[in-house]
Parts: structure tokens; sequence; C-alpha cells
């Protein structure tokens, strides 16, 4: 994989994964097993951590549910080997001299699961929907790229003014509020994903069961026991089905990494990760890969919750955390400490990395961070601080990661931090609502662009979750969405990172990589640096 890629991308580890006991399967020997070491049908064993949050594209917003859903579906585009994105459902394109409108050609061949052509009107329906502010999606700010999406999503626009038109049955006509470079990266993304109109409007619910759902993608759904395993199969009706080696894809839900381990050492999974104890002995060997993730491990703070309405508390706090020392000590899988927020590995226009040129914005340093602490206090008259909680999603990395920053905190700064834990649906609606007053938290990129990072923390977007708004802030992300000269844009950006790390709304921990052990016989297995998995080209011998 190239260090810098052409349009950008970076580094997440995804930890693993609840008892062999939660997973039926288990530890069984099925036909599949059978099949598989007579050398008969072709299945890949396959944990997924979790329930996915939803299979709806615009909603089904993280790891967990764009796993599996980048194998079922399909946009216009799909991310290549390379990670850079190539004809999918369109088979071809053309953008006029602006660069604001495309014309995307939809393949004779493209077909649903249900034998149904998949049709141009089928992405309108559905990237319309996923602006519809009625959905409430997520994912929807990613449709600000089209002309008319934001005001449509704010409430301040119509339907009829997004500009995405089915000219017929294939042919799709797309016009961008300004020229994009990274455009045909982002519709690559699930929440650009088609949806059958038809399919829908008689079912609202059909991405819940495996019975209902219908894809477009190189696997079709077939098994969905909710909360314990799902269960994919070659599609008979992709397009392009010769390039798909495996018949089965079957994926466990097991949310304890020492767990998914132990199932890969019994042959029960394909992939695992590597349990942080057992890095040491596991990091060199062979059947280990290690390779980039878009993405990093942060923690938020709400500034509308005292103590961290003060900018000067938020920072003594943010400086008296040593990143290193949680890469080296806790966490072990050879991660990069995060200074900032955008990851590693984004290419400029002048070749160089995004985050080299941007350098470090924020370090551990215990004597700057007493200063600020005690600058801060005086600002808000406290002779003590408020209680403070850090609320984490109940899983052991993130409670060993809790740990190390309330021990920190503790010694640096002489601060008592309590720690509290829920799970994971529950945590994020609650993250979402800002009922914490400090929290663990991650991001992954959604398309490889350092503005995807950056546009998360626009006042009032729904990744932002800190309740920090900033109107210079916005008004450099909004400069740079519309800026066409690349240059100027990439130094719009690097001002509205400095801004963002200088008042310190969040503290960056580690940027991401995705450490995986594979099977021998297991090969051909993609995982792009912007969030998910792709099993198109995967093969078991």
């Amino acid at each position: 994989m190239k260090r810098l890629w052409s349009m950008g991308l970076a580094l997440t580890l995804s930890f693993a994964l609840i008892g062999c006991t939660a997973n039926e399967q288990a530890g069984k020997e099925t036909g599949d097993d059978k099949a598989n070491k007579s050398g008969g049908e072709k299945v890949l064993y396959l944990n997924n951590e979790k329930e996915p949050t939803s299979f709806d594209p615009p909603k089904g917003f993280d790891r967990v549910s764009w796993e599996p859903l980048n194998n079922l579906m399909e946009g216009l585009t799909r991310l290549g080997k390379d990670h850079e994105p190539e004809p999918a459902m369109a088979e071809k394109w053309t953008v006029s001299k602006d660069q604001k409108t495309y014309t995307f050609t939809i393949r004779k061949d493209a077909k649903w699961t249900n034998g149904d052509p998949v049709t141009a009107g089928d992405f309108e329906y559905a990237w319309k929907r996923m602006l519809d502010p009625k959905t409430g999606a997520s994912s929807a700010f990613l449709g600000y790229l089209i002309e008319g999406g934001e005001a449509f999503n704010s409430g301040k626009g119509a339907k009829d003014e997004v500009k995405v038109t089915a000219k017929d049955d294939k042919k799709l006509e797309v016009t961008l509020a300004a020229p994009q470079k990274y455009f045909l990266s982002v519709i690559s993304n699930p929440a650009y994903f088609p949806i059958n109109e038809k399919v829908a409007n008689k079912d609202p619910k059909w991405f819940a069961e495996a019975s209902t759902f219908v894809g477009n993608g190189p696997f079709k759904l077939t098994g969905w026991k909710h909360d314990d395993n799902m269960t994919m199969e070659k599609s008979d009706t992709y397009w392009d089905k010769g390039s798909v080696k495996l018949d089965k894809v079957k994926w466990a839900m097991v949310d304890d990494r020492n767990t998914d381990y132990q199932m890969f050492q019994s042959d029960e999974l394909d992939s695992a990760y590597v349990p942080a104890e057992l890095s040491e002995q596991l990091l060199d060997q062979d059947n280990v890969h290690i390779t980039d993730q878009a993405g990093l491990y942060f923690y938020r703070f709400n500034v509308n919750m005292e103590p961290f309405q003060n900018k000067n508390i938020r920072k003594a706090f943010a400086m008296a955390v040593d990143q290193k020392e949680i890469v080296d000590y806790v966490t072990k899988n050879k991660e990069k400490p995060a200074h900032a927020f955008v990851s590693p590995g984004l290419a400029q226009p002048d070749g160089k990395d995004f985050r080299e040129a941007g350098g470090d914005l924020i370090s551990f340093n215990k004597s700057q961070a007493k200063q600020l602490l005690e600058k801060g206090m005086k600002e808000e008259n406290y002779d003590k601080l408020p209680a403070i909680t850090l609320t984490y999603s109940t899983k052991p990395e993130h409670k060993k990661i809790a740990e190390a920053i309330q021990q920190k905190l503790k010694s640096e700064l002489g601060i008592d931090i309590k720690l509290a834990n829920m799970e994971w649906n529950v945590f994020l609606e609650d993250q979402k609502a800002l009922k914490f007053q400090f929290s663990q938290s991650s991001f992954l990129a959604d398309y490889a662009d350092p503005i995807n990072f950056l546009e998360a923390f626009q006042t009032d977007n729904s990744m932002n979750r800190t309740g920090w708004g900033n109107e210079q802030y916005d008004q450099l992300i909004k400069q740079a969405k519309m800026e066409a000269n690349e240059e100027k844009r990439f130094a719009l950006m690097h001002q509205a990172e400095k801004l963002l790390l200088g008042e310190a709304p969040i503290i960056p921990i580690y940027f991401y990589n995705q450490v995986h052990l594979y099977q021998k016989n297991v090969k051909g297995i993609v995982r792009h640096p912007v969030g998910y998995i792709d099993l198109k080209w995967a093969e078991k011998n």
C-alpha cells in the first residue's frame, strides 16, 4: 500500500469481541466446516463484534454496520484493491467543464437480489432520503456536497431543489455545490448506497431482517439471528459475480478480544484481533497483518457542563495526558500517538502528508498543564473543581484506557476522576444527547480527505457531540468546502485544525491502525483505510 494515497487515507484498531457461548455456532463443526475441509463450499468465518446498528444505509453509520453492509450493497463507485474509487453500479461517467456536474451511466446488468434492475431512480430516491430531515440520518452531512443538499436537510430548502436527477432509468445527473476532487470517493460510502424504491415503499423496514433484505452487492443476506450471528451467500445477481470466490461468509458477534483470539486458535474464526497482553509475542508472526486506517481514538469534553466550559481547564486536561505512554503500555498494537485530529496518510497538493505538514498541535506537558489548570480555576472562581465523571462504553479495552487517563490526571494534576460505563447503544445515544461530561470516543473517516475529519466539529453537526461551536471555525470549513484551488483549500483546513486543538473540546489519544491475524489458507481480504472490509476478492483455500 502506498504510504500517501493519491486521494489520502490513514489508520483503527478494531477491538474484538462476548464468550464462546454468546455465539451458538462457536465450537461446533457444521456442514460448512466439513465442506471447507473437503474442498467443497468456501465459507469464511469472521467476527463483527456487535449487532449492526442498522442496515438502513444512511442510518447504519458505524463500523459494525458498514463492514457487513459494504459486502451486501454497492454504490455508483466502489473502492478497489488500491483503495481508489472505480466503476461499480455506474459503468462510466462524464464531468462538466466546471467540474460540478456528473452524469453517471448505470450498468445494464446492475440488479437487486430480487431480480429488479438497479435504476438511476433508486439512487435519486436514496440520496434525497438520506438528506430528508424526517429520516434523521447522522450521515446526512455527507450529502452537503450536492447543491441544495444542506438547505433541504436543515429545513431551509425543498427536496426538489436537491440537484440529483434520474434523467431516465440508467442516467443519473448530480450537480455539486462546488468542485470536489474527492466526490467519487465519497459516493463509494455506504451512506450513498441506492435503495430499491419499490421495495422500500412496500415495506419501510425492508432492511431489518434477512428475509426482507434486498441488496445489490457481491453477497446476499440469507441469515440473521440478532445479537448472535449473520450469514451471507454469494449473490447470483451481482454484475461482477465472477470476481467473487467465496460461497458464504458467516459472521459471529463476539465482543471480547480474548475470546475472539481463542476462537481463532480453535479454527472457529478465520481472522482475529491481537489481544494487547499477547502483542509482544504475536505481532512479529507471519500471519499478522498491520494495515492503515483513517481515524483515531479520542475523548470529548462537554463544554456545556462544568468545568469544561473553560478552555484553559480543557487544555490542562489535554496536556496532562501522555499519548505515547498509552500506546506503549496500554494498547500495545503499534499505533501512533495522536497530537492532532487529522490522521497521517492524507496527501497534500505539494505531495507532503497533511499531518506531517501540520505537525503536533497538542502534546503532553506537565508544567504547562498545571499552569493552565490554575489559570482556568481562577477564571471560574473555583477553589476546587466540580466532581468529574469520565464515561466509556462497556469493553475491556475502553476500561483500560480510561483507567490510564484517570491515573494520569491524578498524578499530574491531582484531580480525582470517577469512571462510569454503559452498553454501546445506550452510550452512543446519550453521547449524542450531550448527557456526558467527559467521554470516550472514536472517529473513522468516511472518505479520503482531511475535510471529513474537520467538518465533524462544525457547530451543531451531528458528529460534534461536545456542544462546542465557533463561528470562525465554521467559516473556515465552509470556505474550504467551496474552494476549488487545492493549495488554498488545504491552507484553510490547516487553519481550522489549529483552531480546533487550540480550543480543545477534545483530547486526541492515538491514530488507529488495523491489526489482524489471518488463517494461512485465507487471502484477498481488503481492509480499506476509510473504515470497512471488502470481501469481494477474498479467497479461502
